[in-house]
């Protein structure tokens, strides 16, 4: 399919505090030659990345706890279970996942592989993330982790089995859409090569 043709009519940026949003008025070429004015709001907070560190000695993955605002004000009280993810901050997305893993969980991880890119949400989001699995041990702990309470994070770290994190996606105690996306991918990836 062809690159799609757009003229755009008029961009207002409505904020500008901790990311960029914008109202963007354009006109797309449809795909039957004709044009249609659309309006659309784009939320540009960069780019990021996210990792799922796994001991396969153990088969054991580290996951972190913590609140998000935007879930609570949907109805989730509960702090969401989540892969180490971040905004790249003008990193490579592997110095980012590094960097995030020790931070959050407090382990530095080993031969970290990018496994797939993907938009989240791109009907309005910007942001594309990096996706990655990593090795670690108990021998790779640094510290306790728990985040950057500069930045307000307060972060539980979780160890658990692999197969105990894939059945509480459907439980429904893993709801976070990066988590389930790495975790189901590691969990493929161990059937077709049981020896990872």
């Amino acid at each position: 399919m062809a690159e799609p043709e757009i003229r755009i009519q008029s961009v207002q940026v409505l904020s500008d505090d901790w990311a960029i949003l914008k109202k963007t008025v354009l006109d797309y070429r449809r795909r039957d030659g004709t044009w249609q004015t659309l309006v659309r709001q784009t939320y540009d907070r960069g780019h990021g990345a996210a990792v799922l560190p796994y001991d396969a000695q153990r088969g054991t993955v580290l996951l972190i706890r913590q609140f998000r605002y935007p879930a609570y004000v949907t109805g989730h009280r509960e702090p969401l279970i989540e892969a180490c993810a971040g905004l790249l901050d003008k990193d490579d997305p592997e110095t980012c996942i590094c960097r995030e893993a020790e931070e959050e969980t407090g382990y530095r991880i080993r031969n970290a592989r990018r496994v797939f890119d993907v938009f989240m949400s791109p009907g309005s989001v910007t942001e594309r993330l990096a996706f990655f699995l990593a090795d670690y041990s108990p021998a790779d702990r640094l510290h306790t982790g728990g985040g950057d309470a500069g930045e307000g994070e307060d972060i539980e770290v979780l160890e658990m089995p692999l197969a105990e994190a894939v059945a509480m996606i459907g439980r429904g105690a893993i709801i976070d859409g990066k988590t389930i996306m790495l975790l189901q991918h590691l969990a493929l990836e161990r059937l077709q090569t049981p020896s990872r």
